[in-house]
């Protein structure tokens, strides 16, 4: 096939024609042409020539050039497609480094194989083309629903064709009772279009959270204009969901805006979602109402939140619990996604029990360690004294104000806790030192003989080694393990040490030891210890 005459127009309306199929720049099509036809050129004139090809935009006709650029004598490597500026002297009056020598060389001849390779990068860079409009058209488009029509399923996954493109829905993104057909109507959420080897996908979505706040944004004008947002949806596809809203206009309420008349709207989110029941719930910051309201339609008793924990703790009435927890703990599971807390749910008779067994094991620990009898260690407990060190050191009023406690018995009292406490810490100091802990520890100001004793049993027996802790191993953290938070007992955390706390005993060690310089440490210190203890602290999450 040579290029002639005969054949160029047909260069340009073939291009015109696979541009307007493809929905791509008649230009690229063209581009590729002008390298199929080089290569098949660089076949027959020689692989190391630059050859090039033009193809003239108005008539069509095809320029073959051969172009050898001008180098440095010493970066000379292609005789073919490079020579030194004193070779190119008889072509060029003052040639320069980087100057180009371009011939005109006759047409090629294209024979049955090269044809063949020339059509194959054509349709190549054409694929190429169409894949970059298509990931250029649809990338906006990411986290919006579309319309599609169900073409065809593989492996349980659906194609669905949007208009100018396929997108998958994969079969676990589908609501498990859904079947579709050929030619079937579906609506679907963008979860997310991506560049990869076989061109943009983009992948669709029914069980996605997100689907369902876009389509009560359809239906729920109020949310479109930003009067009413959604704050927060939780969902079991296809069987539960429950969604909290906040209105911005206090004479808009977020809920029956969202329900509309007679349940309209609702009732079209429910139509597309298969039948899944929707609980509305009013939105608050407060998470103790929010989780009361999240958990309808059971009756809380009580609320007790744990932030540092993200643990929530719900008492609810014995005949609640069932309804509390939800088929297959349903209703509670979707509560706990909502407000992004994990729940424990206790009923009022189970609470009784643990707060009774609390009140009993105080009640021996005052017994056991003050030598009182039960009545009096009862009367402590009563008063929410937990622990020896705040019967020690408690001002001495506050245990004057207890039924039956004169000024000799409680200064008594203080006296045996301290007593108890001093013999325990010279207890924990003789195992300290038995385990082999140095004086430099046991000396570290800010260390109870018991914490040096705890410290010793894990191995920490210098301040060299104290002075590699991390701020979480000594007061204990959070670790997020398969999306749920498992808690990490530091060495320290029954002691009550706090995480600045332990930053502090840390850094000051680190001063000590010479490892920190103490002036860096006025001006920023508090900041780098942060951020040290912090990337630690990521590192072990």
């Amino acid at each position: 096939m040579a290029i002639t005459s005969a054949n160029q127009l047909e260069l340009l309306q073939t291009a015109e024609a696979v541009a307007r199929e493809k929905m791509i720049d008649p230009e690229l099509v063209i581009q590729a042409m002008e390298d199929s036809l080089a290569r098949a050129a660089k076949s027959r004139y020689g692989a190391d020539m630059d050859i090039r090809v033009s193809i003239d935009r108005k008539t069509g006709v095809a320029a073959f050039t051969r172009v050898r650029t001008v180098v440095d004598e010493e970066e000379l490597e292609n005789y073919h497609a490079q020579l030194t500026v004193e070779q190119a002297k008889p072509y060029l009056d003052d040639p320069k480094l980087g100057d180009e020598i371009i011939d005109r060389v006759p047409p090629v001849e294209l024979g049955r194989i090269a044809a063949q390779s020339a059509k194959q990068v054509i349709l190549q860079r054409v694929r190429e083309a169409e894949r970059d409009r298509q990931y250029e058209e649809f990338k906006d488009r990411a986290h919006t629903i579309l319309n599609g029509v169900v073409k065809r399923e593989e492996y349980g996954n659906i194609i669905v064709d949007i208009g100018r493109g396929e997108a998958v829905l994969r079969r676990n993104e589908k609501i498990g009772r859904e079947s579709y057909r050929n030619g079937d109507r579906i609506r679907c959420y963008v979860k997310d279009v991506r560049r990869e080897a076989r061109g943009p996908q983009i992948f669709l979505s029914r069980t996605a959270p997100e689907f369902m706040a876009e389509l009560f944004k359809m239906e729920v004008p109020e949310i479109y204009d930003g009067i009413i947002e959604i704050k927060a949806v939780a969902r079991d596809p296809g069987s539960r969901a429950k969604i909290g809203v906040i209105s911005y206009d206090s004479g808009i309420d977020p809920v029956g805006a969202c329900v509309g008349m007679r349940g309209s709207r609702v009732q079209a989110v429910v139509n597309e979602l298969q039948g899944e029941k929707i609980d509305i719930i009013p939105w608050t910051e407060d998470q103790a109402t929010f989780l009361v309201n999240a958990l309808q339609p059971a009756e809380v008793s009580k609320v007790v939140i744990d932030e540092e924990a993200g643990k929530i703790e719900v008492v609810v009435p014995d005949e609640q619990l069932s309804l509390a927890i939800g088929r297959r703990g349903q209703n509670v599971r979707l509560a706990s996604q909502l407000t992004g807390l994990d729940i424990d749910i206790l009923t009022e008779s189970e609470e009784s029990a643990r707060r009774q067994a609390e009140f009993a094991l105080r009640t021996k620990l005052f017994i056991d360690e003050l030598d009182i009898d039960e009545m009096m260690a009862q009367l402590l407990v009563a008063e929410e004294f937990t622990s020896l060190e705040e019967v020690a050191y408690v001002d001495l009023d506050e245990l004057l104000t207890i039924d039956g406690f004169d000024e000799e018995t409680a200064q008594e009292l203080q006296t045996r806790a301290r007593e108890r406490l001093e013999a325990v810490a010279a207890a924990a100091l003789e195992s300290a030192r038995a385990l082999g802990v140095e004086d430099s520890l046991i000396e570290f100001e800010g260390l109870t003989p018991q914490m040096v004793e705890a410290l010793a049993k894990d191995g920490i027996k210098t301040l060299e080694d104290f002075a590699t802790c991390a701020d979480w191993e000594l007061a204990g953290g959070w670790t997020t393990v398969d999306g749920e938070r498992v808690k990490d007992e530091g060495l320290l955390e029954r002691f009550e040490v706090s995480l600045e706390e332990a930053q502090h005993l840390v850094m000051t060690a680190r001063v000590l030891l010479g490892w920190v310089d103490p002036s860096e440490l006025e001006q920023d210190g508090a900041e780098d210890g942060s951020d040290e203890d912090t990337e630690l602290e990521g590192e072990q999450t």
